[in-house]
């Protein structure tokens, strides 16, 4: 009776192995539920020279495949054997045995902690299929050090060491957008300024005469400065005579002058009388002896020559015809064209400066920065946006699944197939982006019957699995232990890969992967991201999630834990 009942539950456990390698098999392609798997074991050999070694020796591991010469094996670049490090990957040496072929992998590895440790089981390609080869403990041991043998030594005096250079060209980037700002801030004053004193300007006569009113009330005669008295006189009736009668009055020598007024009298130009333009070459020869000789003048002469100076003002000014109606208009004409030129010239100023200051800026930011920052700060990217966006913290499946992501993460209806019914309770998958997004995220947790056995390790190799059947080729897989902040346990696989297109053609550009599982009782749940190669801003979004992570703890859990 006993035998009968043995047979029959040994039975019973191969039907129900037969069925979860279907599962394995089957499931992934509607589901995407990472089931565990049972691989075989091809002809692989694991050995070590030695199983104890001291803190920083070597440590080689041999990994020894008899296949024959027609298959194809392939020990893949960059194995990880954490927590032990790699020191040297050693060329695979090749032996011929009648039809069969020995290929031989040796690695040096070490740690420069004492402690016990595991040489984690490495992948290796036999025919397109991963094996894994089988785990070795090591111990790694102290050093002892005898200090009533080893000789000692003093302490090293204070070793005086050359202050580094001064970097000059810092202080260059930080001062030169500092004066470039400087400068344009005072450039635009001046200008706005000076537009002010334009538009506050009077008219020529008008301007004149409040000249002569403010000569009169200054004190160079009382306090004998005659010099200072006839050069702001002549500057007064030249500077009319150069708005009103001609532009090169101010610039022109006392004969220079009287002889173009009289050249604009003979032309009739102006209707200047000929006894004002002697009192004037008068008026500006006297100046010239008191401002250069430093003649004295009479008692008076000054008061003279500044009222004469008026009235030749006045006399001037009723002189000037007025412009006719076709003068006005060639004015008008003019300004405008005058205006039009300053503003196209401002413009062209202003972009000048512009282009200056941003080159300035730029290659300050980007030497503190990085180029690529400032590029993406100015014209924007998508992985940066997604970074610095407002994040969701929420809970997804049952036992829920706790994380922290850029975006809320989207329910994917997936049924359960007829043939799972008997091993699968539930399942449910959130998921945001896609494989071959810039960055995709995919959460997932599938609840069993109590009679299945789950296997945390082969649920993560059939998840590998799953993506090398969708296309990822030359697979990098690295694992290890995964703890969430509350001390649930997991395991973690990350590494890169390559695509093929629908063509069967190998991308040249990798993307990276990084799936976490975690079991709990009799659920499975799993965190799988992709995301394009080597950027630093899903580098960020990866960790922030990853650091994130917490998994819902069961009633029953805190009772066992109790």
């Amino acid at each position: 009776m006993c035998q009968e009942l043995d047979r029959k539950l040994k039975m019973k456990q191969k039907s129900t192995i037969n069925i979860l390698n279907n599962v394995n098999r089957n499931f992934f392609g509607g589901l995407f539920v990472l089931f565990f798997s049972f691989s075989s074991i091809a002809q692989v050999k694991t050995t070590a020279d030695t199983t104890s070694i001291k803190i920083g020796e070597e440590l080689r591991v041999q990994y020894e495949v008899l296949a024959d010469s027609t298959d194809l094996v392939v020990f893949p670049d960059q194995q990880t054997f954490a927590p032990l490090e790699v020191i040297e990957s050693y060329e695979t040496d090749t032996t011929y045995e009648a039809s069969k072929i020995r290929l031989i992998k040796r690695y040096g590895l070490t740690q420069f902690d004492s402690g016990s440790y595991t040489i984690p089981p490495q992948k290796i390609i036999f025919n397109n299929k991963f094996y894994t080869s089988d785990s070795i403990n090591v111990e790694v041991r102290d050093v002892a050090v005898d200090t009533t043998k080893q000789k000692m030594f003093d302490i090293k005096p204070v070793v005086s060491v050359e202050k580094p250079p001064f970097k000059w060209e810092r202080i260059f980037y930080w001062l030169l957008p500092l004066l470039l700002l400087a400068g344009s801030l005072w450039y635009y004053f001046r200008r706005k300024k000076k537009k002010a004193e334009a538009e506050k300007q009077l008219p020529p006569y008008e301007e004149a005469i409040v000249a002569l009113q403010q000569l009169d009330k200054s004190e160079y005669l009382i306090q004998n400065k005659s010099k200072e008295y006839y050069s702001l006189l002549t500057e007064i009736v030249k500077r009319y005579l150069d708005r009103e009668v001609d532009d090169a009055a101010q610039e022109s020598t006392t004969d220079e002058l009287i002889e173009r007024l009289q050249l604009h009298k003979d032309a009739g130009h102006f209707e200047f009388e000929a006894e004002d333009i002697k009192r004037l070459s008068d008026i500006l020869k006297r100046a010239d002896l008191v401002k250069f000789a430093k003649m004295q003048q009479a008692s008076g002469q000054a008061e003279a020559d500044r009222a004469a100076t008026e009235e030749i003002i006045n006399h001037t000014h009723e002189a000037i015809p007025e412009p006719t109606e076709e003068e006005r208009l060639q004015d008008e004409l003019y300004k405008e064209e005058a205006r039009k030129k300053r503003l196209k010239k401002r413009v062209l100023m202003g972009t000048l400066a512009g282009v200056v200051v941003l080159g300035i800026a730029t290659v300050v930011l980007g030497s503190v920065y990085g180029f690529g920052a400032v590029k993406d700060s100015v014209f924007g990217n998508e992985s940066k946006t997604l970074l610095e966006g407002e994040w969701v913290n929420s809970e997804y499946g049952a036992p829920a699944i706790i994380i922290e992501t850029p975006e809320v993460l989207l329910r994917k209806e997936t049924g359960i197939p007829a043939e799972f019914a008997d091993v699968v309770l539930s399942t449910s998958q959130f998921e945001y982006g896609q494989k071959k997004d810039h960055f995709s995220i995919l959460l997932n947790t599938t609840k069993y019957r109590d009679s299945v056995p789950l296997d945390l390790s082969q649920s993560l190799e059939a998840g590998l699995q799953k993506i090398e059947v969708d296309g990822a080729i030359n697979m990098i897989v690295k694992r290890e232990d995964f703890k969430t902040d509350s001390g649930i346990e997991g395991l973690k696989a990350y590494g890169d890969f390559n695509l093929q297109d629908a063509n069967g053609n190998t991308l040249e550009e990798k993307r990276e992967y990084t799936m976490l599982m975690f079991k709990q009782e009799q659920a499975m749940q799993m965190v799988l991201m992709f995301n394009e190669f080597d950027n630093d801003y899903i580098k960020q979004i990866k960790e922030r999630i990853i650091q994130s992570i917490e998994i819902e703890v069961t009633e029953k859990q805190q009772q066992n834990a109790q």
